[in-house]
């Protein structure tokens, strides 16, 4: 699910001794330290928590260890398990673990000073701590010049905020803040809404809702069909709503936009928050305009 372009074609699997093997072809000096812990009454799952002696701090391994050791249920072979039992706060959509499934993206994580957790059964690597730049940095800069990977983080930067804004932004300038817009494209907006029954804001949200069900119908249909579903929804429906004067082409255009920069994120599950709070941030710039967008 992570392609290389450059980097390695091998991945992490289901067996927890070919894991951690993957990772020792790597990293072959004797300071990467495995420990391992048995989690789970009824699966007795195994979990090998890894880092490097003298680059990670002890007391952060030690706090690893001791939320594994904590950890109590009946099972341990879901991605949930660890990812909500071993974080200071589960009250948030945004991840406070990273995971991969590549090897060589795990191993630089370790030798940066994260401490790493494999759980059997499962063929990802974790890693923590994590922030912001972390789950933005792509595996793939690493394999072009500093200039093209500085300028390609930049433009992720940016598309995070089109991702997160572009929709609330203009729910509240369409609405509230007209004088933002410029003249010949306030024109344009206001042509196109002209014969549509709806308020900008219920445009939005319907557009992103549907957008987001063209997502779920893609992901979870066979990769053929799954397809299919997406070309018919996004081309077929969007054109012939716009036609029928259901939704205005200005908001399609922001919702399109706005799914398209989301899908630049490297981290799924950060994109998936995104997802969230650019629902939250439109209703919030439908309600009070700029003054709650900023709130």
């Amino acid at each position: 699910n992570e392609p290389s372009l450059k980097g390695a074609k091998d991945a992490f699997v289901e067996s927890l001794r070919t894991n951690t093997s993957l990772v020792r072809r790597r990293l072959r000096a004797p300071e990467l330290k495995i420990t391992e812990s048995v989690v789970g009454r009824q699966s007795v799952t195994p979990v090998d928590i890894l880092y490097i002696e003298g680059l990670t701090d002890p007391e952060l391994v030690k706090e690893v260890q001791r939320r594994v050791a904590g950890i109590d249920t009946d099972q341990a072979f879901q991605p949930s398990t660890l990812e909500e039992l071993i974080v200071d706060e589960v009250d948030t959509a945004f991840p406070l673990v990273a995971y991969t499934e590549r090897p060589d993206r795990f191993c630089a994580g370790l030798v940066e000073g994260r401490v790493g957790v494999i759980v059997d059964g499962l063929p990802l690597g974790y890693l923590a701590p994590v922030d912001l730049g972390i789950l933005m940095k792509s595996t793939e800069d690493r394999a072009v010049d500093y200039l093209s990977a500085s300028c390609l983080r930049v433009l992720r930067y940016l598309a995070l905020l089109a991702a997160l804004l572009l929709p609330g932004l203009y729910v509240a300038m369409a609405t509230y803040h007209q004088e933002m817009i410029p003249t010949k494209l306030l024109l344009a907006i206001i042509e196109s809404k002209r014969e549509v029954p709806f308020d900008t804001v219920f445009e939005v949200i319907g557009l992103l809702a549907t957008f987001e069900l063209l997502q779920e119908a893609g992901l979870h249909l066979p990769q053929a069909i799954g397809t299919a579903v997406s070309i018919i929804g996004g081309l077929v429906v969007g054109t012939t709503a716009v036609d029928a004067h259901l939704v205005s082409p200005a908001a399609l255009i922001v919702t399109a936009s706005a799914g398209i920069c989301g899908f630049t994120l490297p981290s799924r599950d950060l994109s998936d928050a995104v997802r969230i709070w650019r629902f939250a941030l439109a209703i919030l710039a439908g309600a009070g305009g700029l003054f709650a967008l900023t709130a």
